[in-house]
């Protein structure tokens, strides 16, 4: 059996969400992938050899034979082109403008609130750690992101658009740096989170951090 051309290189630790998220589009579209760790506490993707696959030095990075291609998003959006329905799972919405929406959620989670991503660090999310109470600032992120997330889900909603897309797990995760930290959030919205949570690629990934947990 030939060796998948596909690897993914993650953080060594299991905690970084884009990382996560890239797993999870392989996972969800069912490519098989050979997993890579890079050790960023003692800063190897900074060695010259990690350089060669991405010239951003940064995680995760995708590995498609010769080519390689760095950022979460980047990521999806080339699998979900690689790889289209009918054949594979889409990781985003069919209709343009939801779409378009979509990518939206997704560029706004990754520039925006950082309050919240310093103070409710992916170390909160994934090992458990607990912080201070919210700052002003922190909690002025969260009202903003509780707010504009109210308006996207419906009481019980079990998606942003119908079905899962990609954007669910990275709202989940935003989220969840609030409700797994035991933040005030509202049950539609921890509920939501919640049930992202378990869904099967999630869990594999998930899976992979108690190694490094213990």
């Amino acid at each position: 059996m030939s060796q998948s051309p596909f690897a993914l290189y993650v953080d060594a630790q299991f905690i970084s969400p884009y990382a996560m998220s890239a797993f999870v589009a392989l996972t969800e579209k069912q490519i098989d992938f050979t997993l890579h760790t890079v050790d960023l506490t003692l800063q190897h993707n900074h060695l010259p050899q990690y350089a060669q696959c991405s010239q951003t030095r940064r995680v995760p990075t995708l590995g498609d034979g010769d080519f390689h291609l760095s950022e979460s998003s980047a990521i999806a959006e080339y699998l979900e082109e690689r790889f289209p329905a009918p054949g594979h799972v889409s990781l985003y919405p069919a209709v343009l403008q939801q779409k378009a929406k979509a990518r939206e959620i997704q560029a706004w989670l990754r520039s925006d609130l950082m309050p919240i991503r310093q103070e409710r660090p992916t170390e909160v999310v994934f090992l458990g750690e607990k912080r201070a109470p919210l700052s002003t600032a922190g909690q002025f992120a969260a009202n903003k992101l509780i707010a504009a997330a109210d308006i996207w889900l419906s009481e019980g909603a079990e998606h942003l658009f119908g079905t899962w897309s990609i954007v669910d797990l990275d709202l989940a995760v935003m989220l969840n740096r609030l409700a797994l930290h035991g933040d005030a959030l509202p049950s539609k919205l921890s509920g939501y989170a919640a049930r992202q949570w378990q869904r099967p690629s999630t869990q594999q990934w998930l899976a992979l951090q108690q190694p490094a947990a213990r």
